[in-house]
């Protein structure tokens, strides 16, 4: 069993990413799944899309399957590559 936690980053005044993040309730070691990038001008209709991604990734492997699991959630998000825009 997991908890989900968004992380935000503010990249720039156009740019924004939100880092899908799971903690694992029973080692209780942080992972990210993948990262979403939104910029100016704002598409609503990408929400959508990227909330079905998510969930349909879930579904089909293990959050820490790419990137591993880490005690902090700093470290699971510098180690996933997805940091820089």
């Amino acid at each position: 069993m997991f908890t989900s936690i968004d992380v935000w980053r503010r990249v720039d005044e156009r740019t924004a990413i939100r880092y899908r993040c799971f903690r694992s309730l029973v080692s209780g070691k942080y992972s990210v799944q993948s990262a979403d990038f939104y910029q100016l001008p704002f598409e609503p209709a990408q929400v959508g899309s990227l909330e079905q991604q998510h969930i349909e990734l879930f579904i089909e492997e293990q959050p820490d399957a790419g990137s591993g699991s880490f005690d902090t959630i700093e470290r699971a998000i510098a180690a996933s590559n997805l940091m820089h825009a």
